[in-house]
């Protein structure tokens, strides 16, 4: 941690890290500050209440408190749960078995028989990019793409105290990008044609997620649940970032990926949870093995590999976690190469009305490599939802060596490590909705500022664009 921090103070950006920082943390207070505020509430009379009546911040905090309860209201009615215990809101459940705020929104279809309910979601950008607009470098590039992912989910009530549960979820990027994927600066990851993919983002697997899971609660605080993939995701970092609130609205994967949730496509996963309260507690034996470059089969699981996770939920408008992993040769180019992978992350939703809502997430993911020192990654994300307009914004801060830029191969025989940060805002605006399917249409800008040493390869501080139309589900009523 003490090797972070000096990082931090190092930055020639670290302005604009700890201003977003303070942002986020101006975003917290409210939350925090709602406890006292109940207590103070609580110990009035009801003259004093009448008295109090106008007091602005008061009926902001009501005003919240009131919507995050008709949302759990409103899922309670149609029979929604967790699909992880019967005593949690289906809002609860993120990417794999990772919490998410109760106060999150649900999108999308759901349809009901006597005794399963089905749910379907997913996400669609079709757009155009550039990465590096004025030609700063030479590692740009453009390209007309449509990322996506499509979920089903399928989950019924077994007895009194059980719930099973069933999730699939499909992504044609290999189809439509290509094996080589899309481009974005300083992205490393994965391989095409024995090649590292360098300065793009790897397309995602047809089969993303195919999994089953079980929970048996043993009292209105307590379940034990066990999660089966193959595909699927292990108990190791927050909810991936296509799910998250703060992040749904962004077309690109975060260039920190690989330090933070890149085991969300695992061929082979068992967890094991227990939860207590506002407390769970997770381990997994997963393949440690990243996705081969045939995006269409099912690569052979092989459960070498772990990780343990502690989850805890504040209130309904926090969720935390801390996650430790060892991966067993996750790259097929580094075959001898295993990572021991440590996450922390706070996601944070303060809904305003229907529809509404502000979504924070702070981030920090370390790859930890024999023989190499310690590799960091911190994200700040937030998204503002209101009404029909999306206004978004993403700082990252990663360390990334020589080998992964593979920029000079004589570098190779002495990687170096080099900070790189890229800020991003975007705003999209609903246009019509359509079969409960909302079209929506956006635009999104990058500055991207690479280590001093490397600005002969990408320029002092190259900028990335793209316009596009967002089709996702409507908010489940």
């Amino acid at each position: 941690m003490e090797h972070l921090l000096c990082n931090f103070i190092k930055m020639k950006n670290k302005s604009v890290f700890f201003l977003i920082a303070i942002l986020l943390l101006g975003l917290a207070g409210p939350a925090f500050a709602q406890h006292d505020m109940k207590k103070k509430k609580a110990t009035k009379s009801n003259n004093d209440d009448a008295a109090t009546g106008n007091d602005e911040d008061d009926e902001m905090t009501d005003m919240a408190d009131a919507e995050v309860e008709a949302i759990i209201k409103r899922l309670r009615m149609v029979h929604m749960t967790s699909g992880l215990s019967l005593n949690l809101p289906v809002s609860r459940d993120g990417s794999g078995t990772a919490w998410q705020p109760d106060a999150t929104p649900v999108y999308g279809y759901m349809l009901h028989t006597k005794k399963w309910m089905f749910m379907f979601n997913g996400n669609i950008f079709a757009r155009y990019e550039k990465q590096d607009i004025t030609n700063a470098g030479h590692r740009g590039g453009d390209k007309w793409d449509a990322p996506d992912m499509l979920m089903a989910m399928a989950q019924r009530k077994v007895g009194q105290r059980g719930v099973l549960h069933f999730n699939a979820m499909f992504s044609t990027d290999a189809l439509i990008d290509g094996g080589s994927g899309y481009p974005l600066l300083f992205q490393t990851g994965e391989s095409w044609q024995g090649q590292p993919l360098v300065d793009r983002q790897h397309p995602h697997d047809l089969f993303s997620e195919l999994s089953a899971s079980y929970a048996y609660a043993l009292s209105k605080k307590s379940d034990l649940s066990l999660y089966a993939a193959y595909p699927g995701e292990p108990a190791l970092g927050p909810v991936t970032f296509m799910h998250r609130a703060s992040g749904e609205y962004m077309p690109d994967a975060p260039i920190g990926h690989h330090w933070e949730d890149a085991t969300h496509i695992t061929f082979g996963v068992a967890t094991l949870g227990f939860r207590y309260g506002r407390f769970k507690i997770e381990g997994s034996s997963f393949t440690g093995r990243e996705p081969d470059e045939d995006r269409y089969n099912f690569d052979p699981p092989l459960f070498d590999s772990w990780s343990g996770r502690l989850s805890y939920n504040p209130t309904k408008n926090w969720s935390l976690q801390v996650s430790h992993g060892f991966i067993k040769s996750p790259e097929a180019l580094n075959p001898g190469e295993n990572v021991n992978r440590n996450t922390a992350s706070a996601s944070y939703i303060y809904p305003m009305y229907t529809g509404k809502y502000i979504a924070a997430t702070a981030l920090w993911g370390q790859n930890n490599i024999a023989g190499q020192s310690a590799s960091n990654a911190a994200l700040l994300e937030a998204t503002l939802k209101l009404n029909k307009l999306a206004i978004y914004t993403r700082y990252e801060w990663v360390q990334k060596t020589s080998e992964e830029l593979v920029y000079d191969p004589y570098a190779l025989l002495n990687p170096q490590e080099y900070n790189v940060s890229v800020i991003t805002l975007g705003a999209g605006y609903d246009i019509f909705t359509v079969a409960h399917i909302i079209v929506s249409g956006g635009v999104q800008g990058s500055v991207n500022m690479p280590d001093a040493e490397l600005t002969g390869l990408y320029g002092k501080m190259p900028l990335s664009g793209e316009v596009y139309l967002h089709f996702h589900p409507a908010l489940m009523n």
